[in-house]
């Protein structure tokens, strides 16, 4: 669809993408918030895949440590 054919719908989610694209570590406190309301696709969506594969590997190294703590 043309801009000027776009629903509002449409617009805020074009201006949402234009944002995450110019700003995006402005928006990951964003995403700290929006997950709090329970949106995960927000929180993902602003980290980009590094973002999202150092969040995995956070997880992976915490379940590390708390497996090996429960351990000794």
């Amino acid at each position: 669809m043309t801009k000027n054919h776009e629903t509002p719908a449409e617009r805020r989610e074009r201006l949402r993408q234009e944002e995450l694209k110019r700003n995006p570590t402005g928006n990951l406190g964003d995403s700290f918030n929006r997950a709090n309301s329970g949106s995960l696709a927000d929180l993902t969506g602003s980290f980009g895949w590094k973002g999202f594969l150092v969040l995995i590997v956070l997880i992976l190294i915490g379940l590390i440590v708390a497996y090996v703590m429960k351990g000794s």
